[in-house]
């Protein structure tokens, strides 16, 4: 029997959050209280915020459904593994979808998983290897969870960088954002030592540490983290510009498109139009829209129509 009102009230709560309804006589068994215990402890719950519905009948049952708001999770050891090698295995390859949101839940994760725990998602990150990765670098997952635990926290950071031309450097900063484009991850932050806004590519980056400093956020001059990443990448490279349409709807492409390479626009028929720039090499951006899965045809620029042309016949030549 567990006569710690908190432990019990936890324990209660891990049973609640399988996906499944628990007769009150269950509960109070696996619990080894009374079946009024479990009713004042699911009182108790509901005060807490969380949704507990009931059921009537002879025994009577109850099942945690959705409300609201995200109450807390109670994880055992098995979940909390699993979920943390996988937000990690996405994290590092800035795959297209998992962005700022997962990696602030894996720095939250890994703050509060105990040494033997962490130990084992170490252990098991490093027996496995994906089979495909991302378009992008690959990253450590604790740099970006200490990235991401900077932002939050509004503490200074330190850090080594490489340059692309590859020479090194020492950063001071006052992180602002962490911002995925789907291919890499980039810091934007405040450089004290050349007072100024940077952007920083994280596969960059090495040996992280926050300060412990706390700063107040500066404004930052667009206004948007993601804009002003995509006005600096603009600076640094020269880019092109292309509109390719494609035989399908806008809202049928779009999630097969990365997001940086612009939005589909509905056109005339059944088909829809992206007008986008990229710096990206044209063979890239060749096989890139290749892949979307869906008829399409390149109408500018002249060399990216040149590169799909060989392309395809450099496809058909090796099917023959």
């Amino acid at each position: 029997m567990t006569t710690d009102t908190p432990a019990r009230l936890l324990q209660l709560l891990s049973l609640l959050q399988t996906p499944r309804e628990w007769p009150g006589a269950e509960l109070a068994e696996r619990l080894g209280v009374s079946r009024r215990t479990v009713r004042r402890d699911i009182d108790r719950l509901r005060e807490l915020g969380y949704p507990v519905q009931a059921t009537m009948g002879a025994d009577g049952g109850y099942r945690l459904v959705a409300g609201k708001a995200m109450p807390p999770l109670v994880l055992d050891d098995e979940e909390a593994v699993a979920i943390a090698v996988g937000l990690r295995a996405g994290a590092g390859h800035a795959v297209a979808g998992v962005d700022e949101a997962s990696v602030r839940a894996l720095a939250k994760l890994e703050q509060v998983l105990p040494s033997r725990l962490r130990h084992r998602v170490s252990t098991l990150q490093a027996a496995t290897t994906p089979l495909t990765t991302g378009d992008g670098a690959s990253i450590a997952p604790e740099t970006l969870t200490v990235l991401a635990s900077a932002v939050a926290g509004r503490e200074r950071l330190r850090f080594a960088y490489r340059a692309g031309d590859g020479s090194p450097s020492r950063r001071l900063t006052e992180p602002y954002r962490l911002v995925s484009t789907g291919r890499r991850w980039y810091l934007v932050a405040y450089d004290l030592d050349r007072d100024d806004w940077r952007t920083f590519r994280v596969d960059r980056v090495g040996e992280p540490f926050s300060t412990g400093t706390r700063f107040a956020p500066r404004e930052l001059p667009t206004g948007d983290a993601a804009e002003y990443l995509r006005q600096s990448i603009s600076r640094r490279q020269e880019t092109y510009g292309f509109v390719v349409g494609f035989a399908a709807p806008a809202d049928v492409v779009a999630p097969r498109l990365p997001a940086w390479l612009g939005t589909p626009e509905p056109a005339d028929g059944q088909g829809c139009v992206v007008r986008g720039s990229t710096g990206d090499p044209v063979e890239w951006l060749a096989l890139r829209l290749a892949l979307v899965g869906h008829e399409f045809t390149v109408r500018e620029p002249p060399e990216l129509i040149a590169c799909v042309r060989e392309l395809g016949a450099r496809l058909t030549r090796a099917t023959s």
